[in-house]
């Protein structure tokens, strides 16, 4: 099947059909008045003006032909249908200030956030599972969505790559700017992540959420948005990552050095195991790296939808000889309409 992959390049038509009229109409109304012509030679247009009226038609079809190559002709010569077993996955991941404890990092290893631990082992999750529909949300103080469902997992993984705790601001006076940003919205984490599953093609649709902390802020309350999740038949898994206790930090000292500090932190056990209740999910109490890893392969046991994926994957590209050819002669108009009338078209 012929097609172009780029057919939004033909708009570029307008500005070009523009431009040819305009050539049309100044080649009409161009001449000199002179009354006693007989007077003139009989040849009096030499090569030289005669190139230059082929000069621009030649530029403007260059130009036409580089407007093809830009919409990209291409046949598709490769068309597979196939069939997966698949299910669609919303994770939720928190990045409050409280992810920047060290209390996840494996043995033997030098010092990682948790949400450095958490991000690692997510990518293997989903290394491991190549025909699932994954996306991702995050969420502080506010939710975003970083990743749709999507089946290009080399994408979400770089996303995921990237996501980072946001960092306490001050002002001049050293007052905080940004301190809702270090808050936690588990209930708007939660509802965004349950608005991306809600249209997704396999019937299986779940959110993993993982939270370390108890929900501070935000617009939903986690109640609200486990009711809205319930209500559309997907399940929450929830991975409750610390304790009601004390954490290691990196922190600095009076000479600026980095060190190492505890810090008290919370955590609302109950609210998350209610999440997964209301759900008909899970709930997984993660207190070091092996029970996280224990937690994701679990998830990674759940029922599949066997869905039917269309994967147009080869061409056959048309685009380079219109692209060589609209350059050649475009160069070469420009370059002879210099040599000849000293300036461009």
């Amino acid at each position: 099947m012929f097609t172009f992959a780029t057919p939004l390049a033909f708009l570029l038509l307008l500005p070009w059909a523009a431009a040819a009229w305009r050539l049309h109409r100044a080649g009409r109304r161009s001449g000199v008045l002179f009354a006693p012509a007989a007077r003139l030679p009989a040849r009096t247009a030499g090569w030289r003006v005669a190139s230059a009226r082929l000069l621009p038609p030649l530029f403007l079809l260059a130009c036409l032909l580089l407007i093809v190559a830009a919409a990209r002709p291409r046949r598709t010569f490769a068309r597979e249908r196939r069939s997966v077993n698949a299910l669609a996955i919303g994770m939720v991941v928190d990045v409050s200030g409280s992810m920047e404890a060290l209390d996840l990092t494996p043995a033997g290893k030098p010092y990682q956030t948790r949400l450095e631990v958490v991000k690692e082992l997510f990518a293997r999750f989903v290394e491991a599972r190549p025909d699932d529909l994954i996306g991702l949300v995050t969420f502080g103080g506010f939710a975003s969505t970083r990743a749709p469902l999507t089946a290009d997992h080399r994408a979400l993984l770089h996303v995921l790559k990237g996501v980072e705790i946001p960092r306490a601001q001050t002002d001049g006076q050293g007052r905080p700017v940004n301190q809702e940003e270090t808050l936690t919205a588990v209930g708007d984490g939660l509802a965004t992540g349950v608005a991306r599953l809600s249209d997704a093609e396999p019937k299986t649709r779940i959110a993993i959420l993982l939270s370390d902390g108890e929900s501070n802020t935000g617009i939903i309350t986690p109640d609200q948005a486990a009711d809205a999740a319930a209500k559309l038949g997907i399940r929450v898994y929830v991975i409750g990552v610390g304790s009601n206790s004390r954490a290691p930090v990196r922190a600095r000292d009076l000479f600026g050095r980095e060190t190492i500090a505890y810090a008290d932190v919370s955590f609302d056990e109950t609210q998350l195991k209610a999440i997964a209740s209301k759900t008909s999910g899970r709930y997984f109490s993660v207190r070091d790296n092996e029970g996280l890893k224990n937690a994701l392969e679990e998830i990674s046991t759940l029922e599949t939808t066997k869905i039917d994926r269309r994967v147009y994957e080869r061409y056959d590209e048309f685009f380079v000889p219109y692209l060589l050819w609209g350059a050649g002669l475009a160069a070469l108009a420009l370059t002879l309409n210099m040599a000849l009338t000293r300036r461009l078209l």
